[in-house]
């Protein structure tokens, strides 16, 4: 019956394969999406972590910064 369904008819070995490459690729996909998060993350923070109340008002009334500051607060 187990050994049916990885045959699957002799198809098995090609479908398998696929599905282990797409779900390899996905995981190395968030890996460097998440990498990339934080870099932009830290220049953020650097940029932006240390401004005076007029300019942290500036920079929030920016929509990219408006953005970024609501995915932030969601993390």
């Amino acid at each position: 019956m187990i050994q049916d369904l990885l045959n699957m008819n002799g198809y098995g070995f090609y479908v398998w394969t696929a599905f282990i490459f797409t779900f390899f690729n996905f995981i190395i996909l968030y890996a460097i999406i998440k990498i990339q998060f934080e870099k932009e993350k830290k220049k953020f923070i650097l940029k932006f972590g240390a401004l005076n109340s007029k300019q942290a008002s500036f920079a929030k009334s920016q929509s990219i910064n408006r953005e970024i500051l609501s995915n932030i607060s969601n993390i």
